[in-house]
């Protein structure tokens, strides 16, 4: 078995295999089962694995400080603690989620920001966790996912080398996958230093790597793709002009559908990197080299 391989419930990921591709919902469905639902569905008609929710109990991930802070939302002025919680899911919402992605045929799992948010997510079958790249310094939190025995995504933004090496060896380099992100929304070109990917590849030979973005556009998600990433994660929206943080990060139905398509293209195009004459270049040969040369069986 190829050590960059790992299992995503029944999918493998890693080289040899299709590119595992994710559509990041997150709270991007800002509250609404809904939007949520319709975001599920329009996952599954681009054709993606799987989709992915963010999981947090506010009080903790949210500091004290902030919880009366006052703020201007949809659903008029609240405090802060308060409109955390109107964006969260809870377990009857996460219910209704994993029934629709059965129904639909699609994966879905999580980024739990807290230990009790992982102990929420255990109650169903998810084929993974997500680590989210504000999560990665959080000692605590990865030694409770490494505990799931699930296999692990790591996003490594705003972090330094020493830090990802901390965290993997925190949760064990035998179960993860280490994607590149840039933590910006949206993230610039010039800010996303795609052959990270490669850096990655070379110091982790034993891990898969991914690519999760957060750029406007696709073809650097696609470039990632080349580079070799073998996970990519998008966030994904019905509107990028919706109220929320993420929205204008996002990939709406239509941009997600030519995502995932392309991605298979190039996934084709890359091949096996052994250099043959194709049997549909014969009649070419015969016709445009004058000469013709010694040529082995096709």
């Amino acid at each position: 078995m190829n050590a960059r391989q790992r299992n995503l419930g029944p999918r493998r990921l890693g080289p040899g295999h299709p590119v595992y591709v994710v559509g990041e919902i997150g709270i991007n469905h800002n509250g609404d089962l809904d939007k949520a639902f319709a975001l599920i569905d329009a996952a599954v008609d681009a054709g993606c694995d799987a989709v992915k929710f963010q999981k947090r109990t506010p009080e903790i991930c949210t500091p004290s400080d902030q919880w009366d802070l006052e703020r201007d939302t949809p659903w008029g002025r609240m405090r802060y603690i308060d409109y955390r919680h109107r964006v969260e899911f809870g377990e009857d919402e996460y219910r209704a989620v994993d029934e629709r992605c059965r129904a639909r045929g699609i994966a879905w799992f999580a980024s739990p920001w807290d230990v009790e948010s992982v102990a929420f997510l255990e109650q169903f079958d998810v084929p993974a966790h997500k680590v989210a790249s504000a999560c990665l310094t959080d000692d605590e939190l990865l030694r409770a996912l490494r505990a799931t025995g699930r296999t692990v995504v790591l996003s490594t933004g705003m972090s330094t080398p020493r830090q990802i090496r901390h965290a993997v060896e925190v949760l064990g380099s035998e179960n993860i996958v280490l994607c590149h992100a840039t933590s910006t929304y949206p993230a610039r070109a010039e800010e996303l230093n795609l052959r990270v990917i490669n850096t990655l590849m070379d110091e982790y030979p034993n891990v898969p790597i991914g690519y999760s973005g957060h750029e406007t556009g696709l073809q650097t998600t696609l470039a990632a793709v080349a580079l070799g990433a073998s996970f990519v994660e998008r966030h994904i929206t019905l509107d990028r002009a919706m109220w929320g943080s993420d929205q204008a990060a996002s990939v709406e139905p239509g941009g997600l559908a030519r995502l995932v398509r392309d991605i298979r293209t190039i996934e084709t195009a890359l091949g096996d990197g052994v250099k043959r004459v194709y049997e549909s270049e014969l009649g070419p040969l015969r016709k445009l080299r004058r000469v013709q040369g010694e040529l082995a069986a096709v």
